[in-house]
């Protein structure tokens, strides 16, 4: 092992050796191709004819190879519009130095330079609140702000902050960009790797963590505890399901055990291994973007600035995303800042232990920080994040109360099908009280419960049936609040953009999502209600296009679908009764339910429906909804067939496997067409069927 890696070494030595004496002897200066300048860079061909000339090839076919050694495995250059790896052509390239777009420095090989060694079983044993905290004298403020927000700091999430906040970034040296990008969420990144990918130069500018909140506190981190939940359901919640199949389990429900902390470290092992899609070093040397750690300011409608240094830009685009608030209610601030930021200084607490636990007070930026199973769980707000995570918190072993003040869970989905949701939650156990007019306050029992966490009190306020308001006291050592997002739009000096916002609506942008200044774009929740990643990535592709190439793409043509993934999952595209009642449009609802499809009947999941909204008229899809198992998926269909003009009858000619919950897409067509045939038709048909008698 040892003189294999020998070798290795020597072989990069060697190449860095025919690197320098490349950069020494071939010509390197501007060149122009179709009315663009290309600067300091060389000709493919030329590179070619120098490694035969100096010996260090050959033939033209083993000069090619050596330079693509160069190329792609050294990264010392590369084709100026990254169209081309390295050929025997009239291509044009260019010299990488080290710092062209970010790099993490050489004497830091991770987060783990900067905490105490740590084992698995270490870590099972010393979880929050007591495992060591790192040592923040020796990072950077705005390492700080990454690290305290993502914890324990196990090997999977010291894996997750190397790919998505390596500790001292380098950053690159330009400072003249056609496309500067701030924000590398969902939707930054698809803009910043789109547009690198058609050939600008593109610096991406991320304060925090990359990926966002959908890797990091979002999409990725729920799905992977819902997979969790749903296994413990099958197995504890659903005896009787299990029974009816044939399957028992020797000691019932109390027979399977659920370890929380294997649970969420399967979380965090999940996210860690996704981050590197999403990682700086993916991104500078892969994608070609070039990656700046730091907060993005404005200082004109031209440029901006990072860290000190001042960047110029022909196009910018705004994907700072949103973020969770608090709702107004007494100690609720106190005690949620108290929960989420580490205590660095009692430096007499020398174990880094704190005095007594932390309250668990959470948003979904903090939830999947979460190693100890809570005793008692309240969830403010019944809306998607509240109720994906309410139903698998309890699913998982902790009761749930789920409070709101609308009445109604999922208030943007129809109230019947969003029932249905409630109903199998209900069954699960979950607890909803949705007539709460005040929240009041919470604070501190002082008690600290069997779980670890300190026991809290909630006094709201809440109305009868009859009108009447009562008080009432809740308990809970857990309380996570959804109950609604902001964009982020702050503190980025915007005003001396020339860029208009709101704090509550987010930036001010046209249909072309185009800000006030012209050279100005948005992407994603700081700008949009469409709150999801894919319609982020789908408002990146379109700004590509009018920002970089005179496009014309329009946010309003976008359809975006988009999914609730409870138990039963509830997934829509398009318009709403309301929408299409507001539009003066005749319309007609056409419902296939899953208790007269096969499959559902053979899975024990009839619960549920497809429902279309189509266009009296024309047959044209104007929206659905599908509530059921698998709903996420099944939407797609229906997207692709409003997408593409295809109308609900033309749906009912596409031949779906049997058995399938598919069919029930075909099925709702069968009865758009069976309505269709008119008293009228009908004799028309009888009189061809006996004409042939």
């Amino acid at each position: 092992m040892a003189l294999e890696n020998k070798d290795e070494d020597d072989l990069c030595r060697g190449l860095e050796r025919v690197a320098e004496a490349l950069k020494a002897g071939i010509e390197v200066k501007d060149r122009k191709y179709r009315l663009q300048t290309f600067k300091k860079c060389f000709i493919g061909k030329e590179a070619v004819d120098f490694l035969i000339d100096n010996g260090y090839a050959s033939s033209r076919s083993d000069a090619v190879m050596l330079g693509q050694a160069l190329s792609k495995d050294m990264k010392m250059f590369e084709h100026v519009l990254r169209d081309h790896d390295f050929e025997d052509e009239g291509y044009f390239y260019r010299f990488l130095d080290e710092t062209d777009r970010g790099r993490i420095a050489t004497n830091v090989s991770g987060w783990t330079d900067f905490l105490a060694p740590t084992d698995a079983k270490a870590i099972k044993s010393s979880l929050q609140p007591s495992f060591p905290r790192p040592d923040f004298s020796t990072i950077d403020a705005k390492d700080v702000h990454a690290i305290s927000s993502i914890w324990p700091l196990d090997s999977h999430n010291k894996v997750l902050l190397d790919n998505v906040h390596p500790p001292n970034w380098v950053d690159p040296k330009s400072a003249e960009y056609d496309l500067v990008v701030i924000g590398a969420g969902s939707g930054g990144l698809v803009t910043a790797a789109g547009a690198a990918g058609v050939g600008a130069k593109v610096a991406l500018i991320e304060e925090h963590l990359m990926g966002g909140d959908c890797l990091n506190v979002g999409c990725v981190p729920s799905k992977a505890i819902i997979h969790s939940a749903n296994l413990v359901h099958t197995m504890r919640g659903n005896m009787k399901a299990l029974e009816d199949s044939g399957i028992s389990i020797e000691g019932g429900p109390s027979a399977v055990n659920v370890d929380f902390a294997k649970v969420m470290e399967r979380v965090r092992e999940i996210r860690s291994g996704i981050s590197h899609h999403d990682s700086a070093k993916r991104f500078a040397e892969e994608l070609g973007v070039e990656v700046f750690f730091g907060r993005g300011r404005f200082l004109s409608e031209k440029t901006c600035s990072v860290n000190g240094r001042t960047l110029n830009f022909k196009k910018a685009v705004v994907a700072t995303g949103g973020y969770p608030t608090l709702i107004p209610m007494d100690g609720l601030k106190e005690l949620h800042e108290k929960s989420a930021m580490w205590d660095t200084s009692n430096t007499s607490n020398k174990a880094g232990i704190e005095d007594s636990p932390r309250p668990c007070v959470m948003t979904n930026e903090t939830f999947f920080n979460l190693t100890k199973q809570p005793e008692k769980m309240v969830v403010i707000g019944a809306g998607v994040i509240g109720l994906e995570l309410a139903q698998s918190m309890q699913r998982l072993g902790t009761p749930v109360t789920v409070l709101g003040r609308s009445g109604k869970v999922l208030p943007k989905e129809d109230q019947d099908l969003a029932k249905l949701v409630q109903n199998q939650m209900e069954k699960d156990g979950v607890t909803f009280r949705l007539s709460v007019s005040k929240y009041g306050s919470i604070e501190l029992t002082g008690r600290v419960l069997e779980s670890g966490l300190p026991e809290m009190i909630m006094k709201v306020t809440e109305k009868t049936e009859g009108g009447d308001e009562v008080s009432v006291d809740i308990y809970c050592d857990a309380l996570l609040v959804a109950a609604g997002r902001r964009p982020n739009v702050t503190g980025m000096d915007l005003e001396k953009a020339g860029i208009k916002y709101d704090t509550k609506t987010g930036l001010e942008v046209d249909d072309r999502l185009q800000t006030a200044n012209a050279r100005v774009y948005g992407v994603g929740d700081c700008c949009s209600e469409y709150k999801f990643t894919h319609a982020s990535d789908f408002m990146a592709r379109a700004v590509i296009r009018n920002a970089l190439f005179l496009g014309k793409e329009r946010m309003s043509k976008l359809l975006i679908p988009y999914a609730t993934f409870t138990t039963p999952e509830i997934a829509s595209v398009g318009l709403y009764d309301k929408d299409i009642l507001e539009k003066g449009i005749k319309f007609k609802v056409y419902e296939k339910h899953f208790k007269d499809n096969d499959r559902a009947i053979c899975d024990g999941a009839t619960d549920g429906m497809v429902r279309f909204r189509v266009d009296s008229k024309s047959g044209k899809i104007l929206g659905a909804t599908i509530v059921g198992v698998g709903a996420g998926n099944m939407i797609s269909e229906v997207t692709l067939a409003m997408q593409s003009g295809t109308g609900l009858g033309s749906l009912a000619a596409v031949i779906h496997p049997y058995p399938t919950t598919a069919e029930a897409v075909r099925q709702a067509g069968d009865l758009y067409n069976k309505e269709r045939l008119t008293t009228t038709v009908k004799a028309l048909l009888r009189g061809v069927i006996k004409a042939q008698r």
